[in-house]
Protein backbone atom coordinates (compact mmCIF):
# COMPACT_ATOMS: atom_id res chain seq x y z
CA UNK A 1 0.00 0.00 0.00
CA UNK A 2 1.02 3.66 -1.25
CA UNK A 3 1.26 6.13 1.24
CA UNK A 4 -1.53 7.92 -1.17
CA UNK A 5 -3.37 4.79 -0.98
CA UNK A 6 -3.18 4.69 3.15
CA UNK A 7 -6.45 5.55 4.44
CA UNK A 8 -6.83 8.46 6.91
CA UNK A 9 -7.16 7.71 10.83
CA UNK A 10 -10.68 7.44 11.15
CA UNK A 11 -11.81 8.58 15.57
CA UNK A 12 -13.80 6.65 17.14
CA UNK A 13 -16.33 8.53 17.84
CA UNK A 14 -16.80 8.19 13.63
CA UNK A 15 -17.07 4.29 14.12
CA UNK A 16 -18.74 3.59 17.05
CA UNK A 17 -21.68 6.17 16.20
CA UNK A 18 -23.73 8.44 18.32
CA UNK A 19 -24.87 8.26 21.32
CA UNK A 20 -28.61 7.46 20.76
CA UNK A 21 -28.81 4.17 22.58
CA UNK A 22 -27.40 5.86 26.05
CA UNK A 23 -29.66 8.12 25.34
CA UNK A 24 -33.07 6.90 24.86
CA UNK A 25 -31.50 4.74 28.03
CA UNK A 26 -31.79 6.88 30.29
CA UNK A 27 -35.65 8.19 29.30
CA UNK A 28 -37.46 5.42 30.97
CA UNK A 29 -35.49 5.50 34.59
CA UNK A 30 -36.37 9.68 34.52
CA UNK A 31 -39.93 8.84 33.73
CA UNK A 32 -40.07 6.40 36.41
CA UNK A 33 -38.57 8.06 39.19
CA UNK A 34 -41.32 11.47 38.03
CA UNK A 35 -44.34 8.49 37.98
CA UNK A 36 -43.57 7.46 41.30
CA UNK A 37 -43.34 11.15 42.67
CA UNK A 38 -46.34 12.02 41.05
CA UNK A 39 -48.34 9.58 42.79
CA UNK A 40 -47.30 9.83 45.91
CA UNK A 41 -44.63 7.55 45.70
CA UNK A 42 -45.89 4.21 44.14
CA UNK A 43 -43.83 1.96 42.44
CA UNK A 44 -47.13 0.85 40.40
CA UNK A 45 -47.81 3.82 38.73
CA UNK A 46 -43.70 4.47 38.26
CA UNK A 47 -43.51 1.35 36.67
CA UNK A 48 -46.12 1.70 34.61
CA UNK A 49 -44.81 5.51 33.13
CA UNK A 50 -41.40 3.77 32.97
CA UNK A 51 -42.78 0.57 30.40
CA UNK A 52 -45.02 3.11 28.39
CA UNK A 53 -42.55 5.27 27.58
CA UNK A 54 -40.19 2.67 26.99
CA UNK A 55 -42.65 1.37 24.30
CA UNK A 56 -43.63 4.68 22.67
CA UNK A 57 -39.83 5.15 22.57
CA UNK A 58 -38.92 1.77 20.84
CA UNK A 59 -42.12 2.39 18.57
CA UNK A 60 -40.31 5.68 17.58
CA UNK A 61 -36.85 4.58 17.13
CA UNK A 62 -38.35 1.63 14.95
CA UNK A 63 -40.20 3.50 12.75
CA UNK A 64 -37.18 5.76 12.99
CA UNK A 65 -35.59 2.87 10.69
CA UNK A 66 -34.10 1.56 14.18
CA UNK A 67 -33.09 -1.72 14.77
CA UNK A 68 -36.01 -3.70 16.51
CA UNK A 69 -34.14 -6.55 18.48
CA UNK A 70 -32.38 -3.70 20.08
CA UNK A 71 -35.02 -1.83 21.03
CA UNK A 72 -36.85 -5.52 22.11
CA UNK A 73 -33.32 -5.59 24.39
CA UNK A 74 -34.18 -2.32 25.68
CA UNK A 75 -37.57 -2.48 27.16
CA UNK A 76 -36.97 -6.19 28.29
CA UNK A 77 -34.31 -4.35 30.78
CA UNK A 78 -37.07 -1.61 31.52
CA UNK A 79 -39.98 -4.27 32.16
CA UNK A 80 -37.16 -6.85 34.28
CA UNK A 81 -36.45 -3.43 36.09
CA UNK A 82 -39.83 -2.41 36.82
CA UNK A 83 -40.63 -6.11 38.37
CA UNK A 84 -37.77 -6.25 40.42
CA UNK A 85 -38.63 -3.18 42.19
CA UNK A 86 -42.40 -4.23 42.08
CA UNK A 87 -41.15 -7.50 43.30
CA UNK A 88 -39.09 -5.98 46.76
CA UNK A 89 -41.19 -3.21 46.84
CA UNK A 90 -38.13 -0.88 47.10
CA UNK A 91 -38.62 2.26 44.42
CA UNK A 92 -34.60 2.57 44.31
CA UNK A 93 -34.96 -1.58 43.45
CA UNK A 94 -35.52 -0.09 39.48
CA UNK A 95 -31.97 0.97 39.36
CA UNK A 96 -30.85 -2.88 40.99
CA UNK A 97 -30.57 -4.16 37.22
CA UNK A 98 -28.29 -0.83 36.17
CA UNK A 99 -26.61 -1.43 38.85
CA UNK A 100 -25.35 -5.26 38.37
CA UNK A 101 -24.59 -4.66 34.97
CA UNK A 102 -22.49 -2.39 34.53
CA UNK A 103 -20.54 -3.92 37.72
CA UNK A 104 -20.27 -7.59 35.03
CA UNK A 105 -19.81 -5.40 31.67
CA UNK A 106 -16.82 -3.73 34.52
CA UNK A 107 -15.55 -7.32 34.88
CA UNK A 108 -15.88 -8.49 31.80
CA UNK A 109 -13.69 -5.55 30.02
CA UNK A 110 -10.83 -6.13 32.73
CA UNK A 111 -10.75 -9.89 32.00
CA UNK A 112 -10.93 -9.29 27.94
CA UNK A 113 -7.72 -7.58 29.03
CA UNK A 114 -5.87 -10.00 31.52
CA UNK A 115 -6.44 -12.89 28.45
CA UNK A 116 -5.28 -10.14 25.36
CA UNK A 117 -9.12 -10.33 23.93
CA UNK A 118 -9.78 -6.25 24.86
CA UNK A 119 -13.18 -6.27 24.22
CA UNK A 120 -12.80 -2.48 22.78
CA UNK A 121 -10.60 -4.52 19.92
CA UNK A 122 -13.50 -7.25 19.43
CA UNK A 123 -16.59 -4.13 19.26
CA UNK A 124 -14.08 -2.29 16.60
CA UNK A 125 -13.24 -5.33 14.32
CA UNK A 126 -16.70 -6.23 13.89
CA UNK A 127 -18.10 -2.52 13.39
CA UNK A 128 -15.43 -2.35 10.80
CA UNK A 129 -15.35 -5.97 9.29
CA UNK A 130 -12.16 -6.68 10.37
CA UNK A 131 -13.77 -10.02 13.26
CA UNK A 132 -10.52 -10.97 15.16
CA UNK A 133 -7.88 -10.16 12.43
CA UNK A 134 -6.81 -6.81 14.33
CA UNK A 135 -5.47 -9.27 16.69
CA UNK A 136 -2.48 -10.24 14.45
CA UNK A 137 -1.42 -6.09 14.35
CA UNK A 138 0.78 -5.99 17.97
CA UNK A 139 0.13 -2.44 17.93
CA UNK A 140 -3.92 -2.44 17.67
CA UNK A 141 -3.43 -5.18 20.15
CA UNK A 142 -1.41 -2.90 22.90
CA UNK A 143 -3.76 0.09 21.82
CA UNK A 144 -6.88 -1.61 22.43
CA UNK A 145 -5.87 -3.00 25.85
CA UNK A 146 -5.07 0.51 26.82
CA UNK A 147 -8.02 2.20 25.26
CA UNK A 148 -10.38 -0.40 27.04
CA UNK A 149 -9.17 0.42 30.43
CA UNK A 150 -11.13 3.73 30.54
CA UNK A 151 -14.41 1.50 29.81
CA UNK A 152 -13.49 -0.26 32.84
CA UNK A 153 -13.17 3.44 34.66
CA UNK A 154 -16.53 4.10 33.02
CA UNK A 155 -18.62 1.22 34.16
CA UNK A 156 -16.90 1.04 38.01
CA UNK A 157 -17.27 4.74 38.32
CA UNK A 158 -21.26 3.79 37.66
CA UNK A 159 -21.09 1.36 39.87
CA UNK A 160 -19.40 3.41 43.03
CA UNK A 161 -21.99 6.02 42.52
CA UNK A 162 -25.14 3.84 41.78
CA UNK A 163 -24.07 1.68 44.56
CA UNK A 164 -23.64 4.23 47.19
CA UNK A 165 -27.08 5.62 45.97
CA UNK A 166 -29.06 2.51 45.98
CA UNK A 167 -27.62 1.71 49.53
CA UNK A 168 -28.98 4.49 51.17
CA UNK A 169 -32.09 4.33 49.07
CA UNK A 170 -31.60 7.80 47.18
CA UNK A 171 -34.42 7.42 44.19
CA UNK A 172 -34.53 10.92 43.06
CA UNK A 173 -30.28 11.02 42.92
CA UNK A 174 -30.77 7.77 40.89
CA UNK A 175 -32.51 9.11 38.27
CA UNK A 176 -30.29 12.40 38.14
CA UNK A 177 -26.96 10.28 37.84
CA UNK A 178 -28.95 7.32 35.38
CA UNK A 179 -29.37 10.42 32.87
CA UNK A 180 -26.13 12.50 33.90
CA UNK A 181 -23.73 8.68 33.88
CA UNK A 182 -25.35 7.49 30.59
CA UNK A 183 -25.09 9.77 27.06
CA UNK A 184 -22.31 12.47 28.95
CA UNK A 185 -20.44 9.65 30.31
CA UNK A 186 -20.59 7.44 27.20
CA UNK A 187 -19.51 10.39 24.94
CA UNK A 188 -16.34 11.63 27.32
CA UNK A 189 -15.29 7.73 27.42
CA UNK A 190 -15.27 7.44 23.62
CA UNK A 191 -13.58 10.76 22.98
CA UNK A 192 -11.13 9.51 25.94
CA UNK A 193 -10.40 5.93 25.02
CA UNK A 194 -10.08 7.06 21.53
CA UNK A 195 -7.28 9.57 22.52
CA UNK A 196 -5.61 7.06 24.23
CA UNK A 197 -5.94 4.48 21.30
CA UNK A 198 -4.23 6.43 19.09
CA UNK A 199 -1.81 7.85 21.37
CA UNK A 200 -0.79 3.98 21.68
CA UNK A 201 -0.14 3.21 18.70
CA UNK A 202 2.80 4.70 16.86
CA UNK A 203 2.94 7.89 14.88
CA UNK A 204 3.20 6.25 11.54
CA UNK A 205 0.16 3.70 11.86
CA UNK A 206 -2.64 4.56 9.45
CA UNK A 207 -5.10 3.80 11.87
CA UNK A 208 -7.56 1.06 13.21
CA UNK A 209 -8.81 -0.26 9.32
CA UNK A 210 -5.45 -1.39 8.69
CA UNK A 211 -3.56 -4.39 10.11
CA UNK A 212 0.09 -4.33 10.54
CA UNK A 213 1.29 -7.56 10.62
CA UNK A 214 5.03 -8.81 12.06
CA UNK A 215 7.15 -8.74 8.73
CA UNK A 216 4.17 -7.99 6.55
CA UNK A 217 3.16 -5.15 4.44
CA UNK A 218 0.51 -2.86 5.56
CA UNK A 219 -3.25 -4.21 4.50
CA UNK A 220 -6.36 -2.97 4.90
CA UNK A 221 -8.27 -5.26 7.75
CA UNK A 222 -11.68 -4.72 6.13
Amino acid sequence: MTEDQTPARESLTQILGGHRGAIDASVPPVAFVAGWLATGRSIGWGAGVAIVVAVLLGGYRVARGGKARAVVVSLAAVVIAALIALHTGRAQDFFLLQLLSNAASALLFAASIAVRWPLLGVIVGLLVGQKTRWRRDPALLRAYSWASWVWVLQYLARVVVYGLLWWSGQVVALGIARSVLSWPLVAATIAVSGWVLYKALPADHPGLRVIREPGADNRPGT
